[in-house]
């Protein structure tokens, strides 16, 4: 038996192989637009913001390679995604803040959708894995959602725009 046909020989169902190969491309997309927004946000002159979101955008990427990771080490074909419609211009820092935790919401859900269809499948080895991200995603919605209180708390007259983007700034040291 060849090492590439051995390689193949995995737990993993095709269906749970076809869903972990998605949500690697939905990370990878997702990484792709914060990328995006921290350079709209930088050519705005809000660099502490700039660079909350370029780390968002590596946060997104390590799990990318988490759940890439997984598949190989589970013997299954971990598919290098294709990406496309990345948004880069905004009106606002409002619009990109929205953006943020709509687009988070939207992967807690997907993996709440993985980790059910785990479970009823008895794929036990995915659904521990996928706790790992569950845990993830709630920091990640409690920090978006932050983002926008801040936003509101503060507001955008004489200098709120500025302030906005230090105290979001602060965000990115503490994670």
């Amino acid at each position: 038996m060849k090492v590439s046909e051995l390689r193949k020989k995995t737990s993993l169902s095709d269906e749970m192989i076809d869903e972990i190969n998605k949500q690697v491309a939905r990370e990878a997309h997702s990484s792709a637009i914060y990328q995006g927004m921290s350079s709209w946000l930088h050519l705005q002159g809000l660099l502490e913001s700039a660079k909350y979101f370029r780390k968002q955008a590596e946060e997104e990427r390590v799990h990318m390679y988490k759940l890439f990771d997984y598949l190989c080490d589970m013997g299954a074909h971990a598919l290098s995604p294709e990406i496309k419609n990345v948004k880069n211009e905004y009106s606002d820092l409002r619009e990109i803040l929205d953006t943020y935790l709509e687009m988070e919401i939207g992967i807690t859900k997907n993996f709440n959708d993985l980790s059910d269809k785990a479970l009823k499948i008895k794929d036990f080895q995915s659904l521990q894995f996928f706790g790992w991200f569950l845990d993830e995603q709630k920091e990640e919605e409690d920090n978006a959602r932050r983002t926008i209180e801040i936003y509101e708390l503060i507001g955008t007259e004489l200098d709120g725009l500025f302030k906005i983007d230090k105290y979001i700034g602060k965000l990115a040291n503490e994670a």
